[in-house]
């Protein structure tokens, strides 16, 4: 006889169904609880030395049950938990004999509504723990790796997104990049950059700015690199803005950067476009730190080099000292970063006799515009007048009509002497 929980009007095959909908347990693992949690009962009722054999259909619902106790003489039954006598055992079976185990079917009907509701209440719980535990694991071996996921709330402060099995993954505003914006229903590639335990439930946080998104996009894109043909040795970044990419070939053959960047581009557009737009230097790597300090601050054309421990004095010529600062800074920045070395730029040609600092025109133009100058290597007049209004506008934050203000007035300064 098969005991059913229908019997006491509990549903359990209703509920192993639910169970079964439950992501990322596996059948054996849901059986193995299922047993676990009736044994706990049955020790509960039967006491903890108890033997009991528990037999679960997980399809159907069916939950059998069966109780161990070893047949022994009449008045040698010390625990009737543990022993049955042999009159008792006989009238369950016509042909036991002392030293044998009896087998006797329990039914769920001997534990009472409120146990096996208790028990369905133990299994949800034990089942949510083996989810979350498994959720974490499975994340925790995906770290670094690149997931699709669907947009399906959107906050102040990050975003939930939802993958393939309709797990909930975070990305926070901080590892977005600033030009990031999405809404509910919309697709989003990112990368895994974090597990962890967050008040007993795992907390999936995805990334947009770490260099490993980049790494794993140029993985996508350039076969050599999965390949293990061309090795990627360092990334920086400045999410949304620029990014320098190190990479070395173990084949003669292979150009890596040519490689990475494809025929006019073709590799690296689909990379800059997930990006954002953000600027992406391709570099050849090198052991040799002069060349490769050379080649990570381009598109500047370095002059002379100096290097003093960790620190590179680089000499510039005035027009090229802007290109190798950048836009905001970013290209210098970077390229400390990808070499290790701190950069400082200087001008081959430092004082020019009728040159004016930009300091000077304080009483004629805001501070914060000569800050804005300064900050992509614009230091005097006559850096400003030589470089064109539409590089201005590439390099920094001013306005066309506000940058040809400031030719204006520089240009008095010189006419009028």
């Amino acid at each position: 006889m098969k005991a059913k929980a229908n019997d006491l009007g509990i549903n359990l095959v209703e509920s192993f169904s639910e169970f079964k909908e439950f992501k990322n347990i596996d059948r054996a693992t849901m059986m193995r609880v299922l047993e676990d949690v009736f044994r706990n009962i049955l020790k509960k009722k039967f006491g903890q030395e108890a033997n009991f054999d528990i037999i679960i259909n997980t399809e159907t619902g069916d939950i059998e049950m069966y109780h161990l106790r070893l047949i022994v003489e009449e008045g040698e039954v010390e625990d009737p938990h543990l022993h049955i006598a042999l009159e008792d055992a006989l009238k369950l079976e016509p042909d036991y004999q002392v030293g044998e185990d009896c087998i006797q079917e329990i039914s769920l009907e001997d534990f009472g509504r409120r146990n096996v509701l208790n028990a369905r209440q133990a299994l949800m719980s034990r089942i949510i723990e083996l989810e979350k535990d498994e959720l974490f694991r499975k994340y925790t071996d995906k770290r670094g790796e690149i997931i699709n996921g669907e947009v399906y709330n959107v906050w102040k402060r990050e975003i939930m997104i939802l993958d393939d099995e309709g797990n909930e993954l975070t990305l926070p505003k901080d590892q977005m990049i600033p030009r990031d914006m999405y809404k509910k229903g919309d697709s989003i590639r990112a990368v895994i950059h974090a597990v962890d335990m967050d008040k007993g439930s795992p907390r999936v946080v995805l990334s947009r700015t770490s260099p490993e998104f980049l790494e794993r996009l140029f993985e996508l894109e350039v076969p050599e690199i999965l390949d293990g043909l061309i090795t990627i040795k360092k990334i920086v970044r400045e999410p949304g803005e620029r990014a320098k990419v190190a990479v070395e070939s173990y084949d003669d053959r292979i150009d890596p950067v040519g490689a990475c960047v494809g025929v006019k581009g073709a590799r690296i557009h689909g990379i800059v476009r997930e990006l954002r737009n953000e600027n992406i230097d391709v570099i050849n790597y090198t052991t040799n730190d002069a060349l490769f300090i050379q080649r990570a601050i381009q598109p500047a054309v370095v002059s002379k080099m100096d290097i003093e421990g960790t620190t590179a004095n680089v000499f510039l010529e005035s027009d090229q000292v802007s290109l190798a600062i950048g836009r905001s800074g970013h290209n210098i920045k970077l390229a400390s970063k990808l070499t290790g070395y701190q950069i400082e730029v200087y001008r081959v040609n430092a004082v020019v006799e009728d040159d004016v600092d930009l300091d000077e025109f304080l009483d004629e133009i805001d501070e914060w515009i000569i800050e804005e100058f300064k900050r992509v290597g614009l230091d005097t007049a006559k850096d400003v007048l030589r470089t064109s209004v539409a590089d201005l506008l590439t390099r920094t934050d001013l306005e066309e009509e506000t940058i040809s203000q400031i030719h204006k007035i520089l240009r008095k300064e010189f006419e009028e002497e």
